[in-house]
């Protein structure tokens, strides 16, 4: 396969394409509920400040909004805001992650969800989330692990199989790398905790299976007209993807979700407030 050129650091699916929503909606329906698990695990979350960075549509900001109360704070950060809703039940900054100081804190909360695999400066960004964290304040980063191949559980034909098949191949090797995602990152975050000094490191992994015409395998659908320019530039024809474009409704596709990892890892408490091996 030709080697691609240097990487864009550029968003692959930013929030300015008309397309933009319509991934919102399907990422929404396709992570919250895992998500929302994981926060909830995080304890009651009355009165604690919360960090939602790359907020999308900002269903996530919702739930911590609610689940903080009046008495706490959420701010809900993106690039590109357009696609919060105003006025919303948070506070919302434009601000650009990996070039702008993480907005002020200490947060008891911070939130990652499908950001950092995009930054090609990724290591430092979770240096920074993590020091921005209160003491015993949780930092959680969700992402998916696109390595993986085998996305296809059933197909209508093999043909449909294999054309399934080369969109994910293509979507990881040549659109997105050219924009400086790393498909493999997710499992390199437990480590990079460590390193930044968090500690009680958990990861969950968490993948189902979409039929045609629902989230998973509509959020293909999305990805291609978002990024169709880069699909024809990676040889995929426009007759592919119209194909494509009409099998993701396709009762008889099952595709499988990406694996989708969730760490979570707590800034370490003042020395006598917990019990620790220093003390």
């Amino acid at each position: 396969m030709e080697t691609p050129g240097p990487a864009d650091s550029s968003y692959a699916f930013g929030n300015d394409a008309p397309e933009a929503a319509d991934r919102h909606v399907q990422l929404a329906a396709l992570l919250d509920e895992f998500t929302i698990s994981r926060l909830s695990a995080l304890g009651d979350l009355t009165g604690r400040r919360c960090l939602e960075t790359g907020a999308g549509g900002g269903s996530v900001a919702a739930w911590l909004a609610e689940a903080a109360g009046p008495a706490g704070r959420v701010l809900a950060t993106d690039v590109d805001t357009q696609h919060l809703p105003a006025p919303a039940p948070y506070e919302v900054l434009r601000h650009d992650l990996e070039r702008e100081p993480v907005p002020d804190g200490p947060w008891d909360v911070i939130h990652a969800r499908l950001v950092l695999m995009h930054l090609p400066s990724r290591e430092a960004v979770l240096r920074r989330l993590a020091a921005a964290l209160a003491p015993g304040g949780a930092l959680v980063v969700e992402d998916f692990e696109t390595t993986f191949r085998k996305l296809v559980l059933a197909a209508p034909t093999m043909h449909a199989a294999a054309l399934v098949d080369r969109y994910h191949v293509l979507l990881v090797e040549r659109v997105l790398a050219a924009h400086g995602n790393d498909p493999a990152w997710a499992g390199r975050v437990p480590a990079a905790m460590l390193e930044a000094g968090l500690t009680g490191i958990d990861t969950v992994i968490h993948a189902r299976s979409w039929p045609g015409g629902t989230a998973g395998a509509l959020l293909i659908g999305a990805n291609l007209a978002q990024a169709r320019a880069g699909f024809l530039a990676a040889g995929m024809t426009r007759a592919e993807l119209d194909e494509l474009g009409r099998l993701v409704h396709d009762p008889r596709l099952l595709v499988r979700g990406h694996l989708t990892y969730s760490t979570i890892g707590r800034a370490p408490m003042p020395c006598g407030a917990a019990p620790c091996d220093a003390c």
